[in-house]
């Protein structure tokens, strides 16, 4: 786990929805709950991105422009940053640069066998672009992990993006590289920021069905998103069989973040974790580098949903009928005014019937599924129909 108190230092504001509150209270939750106390977990050590690491993924002429932003705190239009969504804040870059720092120890802890799985979970900023911040993302440190993994040699990197938003900016920057399958399950551009991630886009061509997008539609929870997280991610990453699982796990997906459409439950969320979790044993050698993400439910839905996805990682996974304790509650009072919630589930059950057993034209989950099932699946010798 990649931790320094430094991370929650990313914030654009009281206003702004992607408040550090929620990575300060998960943290919170998960030493109370003792996710960092099992054998074989360590708080990694983290120091900024350079500027030269940087620069793998984003623009030097960006990069100057937020470390400018940081300093006079004007807007910049050319490079989006003072925008409603990318304010501007003292220090962004340091903030910033700090985060994907973060992301890249990580991703060496991985590569080089310190530890089978690492997160960062203030990490997952995976709208930031080349040359300008993009949906409360300034720099893209999942791009920049997945890039620094490659100049080490990595031939074939999954990334599963599950946040309710497209995963743009890391598609963008590995849309014509075969040596990088990313996978978004999303909210359809049609309903959702950033307009982007139809089954349509596909990759580049010398990438052809490297890009894969799941565009479900406003409504979709835990059964219709499991259906198609089914029916798609595991034939995929069985047939690509990647060096290295990569996974970006925003949580706004939850029916109670304010600001998207999908209505998956914490215990959705963590059903997710646990089969990415057996994918990255099944397919990636047990190699899984995992990050944070969007998630606006700051009090209710984030610090549950992520202590399950960092248990899962750590190897000990937490019962969902626990109840939270009564010193976090606390301290979410403390903190936010607010009352916690008293367990670590939303008290659903999450079934599902498998696409292989029935195609239906008339449920628009199918219709996703079906799409995106006939846009890349034949690009990897796979029978979309089976």
């Amino acid at each position: 786990m990649a931790w320094d108190d430094g991370l929650t230092a990313y914030d654009f504001g009281p206003q702004h929805p992607m408040a550090p509150i929620r990575v300060e209270l998960t943290m919170a939750l998960s030493r109370e709950l003792g996710v960092f106390d099992g054998p074989g977990v360590d708080l990694l050590d983290v120091e900024p991105a350079s500027d030269e690491l940087l620069s793998l993924v984003h623009d030097p002429a960006y990069i100057k422009a937020v470390k400018r932003a940081g300093r006079t705190l004007e807007p910049d239009d050319a490079h989006m940053l003072g925008t409603t969504d990318n304010p501007v804040f003292r220090d962004m870059h340091e903030a910033s640069a700090l985060i994907s720092g973060a992301s890249v120890a990580a991703a060496k802890a991985v590569w080089t066998g310190q530890s089978a799985h690492a997160a960062n979970i203030a990490g997952g900023l995976h709208h930031a672009m080349h040359g300008n911040a993009w949906g409360f993302c300034v720099y893209n440190d999942p791009a920049l992990a997945i890039a620094w993994l490659l100049e080490q040699g990595a031939k074939r990197i999954a990334y599963v993006d599950v946040d309710v938003h497209h995963g743009d900016g890391v598609q963008n920057a590995f849309y014509d590289d075969p040596r990088v399958l990313t996978i978004s399950l999303h909210e359809s551009p049609v309903t959702l920021f950033p307009g982007t991630g139809q089954a349509s886009e596909v990759g580049g061509p010398n990438a052809e069905g490297y890009a894969v997008n799941v565009a479900l539609p406003a409504g979709t929870g835990d059964t219709g998103w499991h259906r198609a997280f089914d029916a798609v991610v595991p034939p995929l990453l069985h047939e690509f069989q990647p060096e290295i699982l990569v996974t970006q796990q925003g949580c706004d997906t939850h029916a109670l973040d304010p600001l998207a459409n999908l209505t998956l439950s914490v215990d959705g969320q963590r059903r997710a974790y646990e089969e990415l979790h057996k994918l990255a044993r099944k397919t990636a050698g047990g190699r899984w580098l995992l990050f944070g993400g969007g998630g606006y439910g700051l009090v209710h839905v984030v610090p549950r949903a992520w202590t399950h996805l960092l248990a899962e990682a750590a190897g000990s996974p937490i019962d969902p009928d626990s109840e939270t304790p009564q010193g976090w509650r606390d301290f979410v009072r403390r903190r936010t005014g607010e009352l916690a919630p008293l367990y670590m589930t939303d008290g659903r059950g999450v079934s599902f019937t498998p696409f292989e057993q029935g195609y239906d034209p008339g449920d628009p989950v199918d219709r996703a599924i079906h799409a995106t099932r006939t846009a890349v699946f034949p690009s990897h010798g796979i029978d979309p129909t089976l």
